[in-house]
């Protein structure tokens, strides 16, 4: 029989870590060893316990939760699940997954009891995804805000709409998104459309934040949104969408009704449309999602990148696409966003040369 994951809590609020407690050992994989009422109380526990995962408040005395993730990550690596009615500041989510927690749950109104024990099933099954996680792999992202003044011929670009860059991941992944589109130059012919693991309600806060770190125009993907070369369109696992051309020959987002494999029709949507100037690209996540629509990409033409297993928080998605055979180069987190230029711009030449 396999051991336990064994749980730290982190909250201030004895009702809420009892709540949580209640949560947790319903199910039998899991045992909660304790709790902690601070950042710095967790600090000498996970310390003194070794817990295989954490539960995070954010608003708490002597150190808040933010703070202690940061101490966490350098000292005592753990992954950390955050729970905290702190959802709605952009900056916080934000904040979080930046530093490399594994997912943001909100305490849907104001951590009162009952209402936590309504998500009781996500908190379990992100507590017992985390206990998977590479911890090795999770690395802060470091950033500088972007001046639009100085930036704006970057920020949202003067190029026609040539060619399309997917971009598919689940659980693990908004860190690695940070990472790449803060690095990816928006002075591109090409929007980018993202579909990652985040809840619906964190997500706007999420994007707000977001548009102030990267030269891209970084917005929500929502129905009937037309797709502008320089932007980034970010989409919920929960609420995906596909790309389709509307009545007046637009390239715009389509809420999708495969929720089961969203990415796999986001990537099959763009080569329908896009044909050979579509660039599709796996990181970092749980399941088996992506690969149809990479075998798609391929058949249309365009070009399909895949993160490199070694350095995923979770390899499944891109080893399944690799194994599969769909996958046309596979690079380091860190040369991602070099690879998808190439294939924008060898793209844009070779659509250059045939109209000559």
């Amino acid at each position: 029989m396999s051991e336990k994951i064994k749980v730290l809590i982190v909250d201030d609020a004895s009702f809420m870590v009892k709540a949580v407690r209640d949560i947790l050992e319903t199910d039998p994989d899991i045992e909660v060893i304790g709790s902690a009422k601070n950042g710095k109380d967790a600090l000498e526990k996970i310390k003194q316990n070794k817990p295989d995962v954490i539960t995070l408040d954010v608003d708490m005395p002597i150190m808040d939760g933010l703070s202690a993730v940061r101490h966490i990550m350098i000292h005592e690596p753990v992954p950390i699940v955050m729970l905290s009615s702190l959802f709605e500041h952009g900056d916080i989510t934000f904040e979080a997954l930046r530093l490399g927690v594994v997912d943001f749950l909100p305490k849907l109104s104001g951590a009162i009891s009952h209402d936590i024990h309504e998500q009781g099933h996500h908190i379990v099954d992100r507590v017992k995804i985390a206990a998977a996680e590479n911890i090795n792999n999770v690395h802060r992202v470091k950033l500088n805000k972007v001046d639009v003044r100085e930036q704006l011929a970057e920020r949202y670009g003067f190029n026609d709409l040539e060619s399309i860059v997917t971009i598919g991941t689940t659980l693990g992944g908004p860190n690695t998104i940070i990472r790449l589109m803060s690095s990816l130059s928006p002075n591109l012919p090409a929007a980018t459309v993202v579909i990652q693991e985040i809840g619906v309600n964190i997500l706007p806060a999420f994007v707000e934040e977001f548009n102030k770190y990267t030269p891209w125009k970084v917005e929500v993907g929502s129905e009937g949104k037309v797709l502008e070369p320089g932007s980034c369109y970010i989409c919920s696992y929960n609420e995906p969408m596909s790309v389709q051309l509307n009545q007046n020959h637009e390239v715009i987002l389509k809420s999708s009704t495969d929720t089961r494999k969203p990415l796999n029709t986001l990537f099959s949507s763009a080569a329908e449309v896009f044909e050979q100037n579509t660039v599709g690209v796996l990181l970092t996540g749980i399941g088996a999602d992506g690969e149809y629509g990479f075998e798609q990409i391929k058949e249309h033409s365009g070009i399909t990148i895949a993160q490199n297993t070694e350095t995923c928080v979770y390899p499944n998605l891109t080893q399944c696409a690799i194994e599969h055979g769909v996958v046309d180069y596979v690079d380091d987190v860190n040369k991602l966003s070099e690879q998808i230029e190439k294939a924008i711009r060898t793209r844009t030449e070779d659509n250059y040369i045939a109209s000559s």
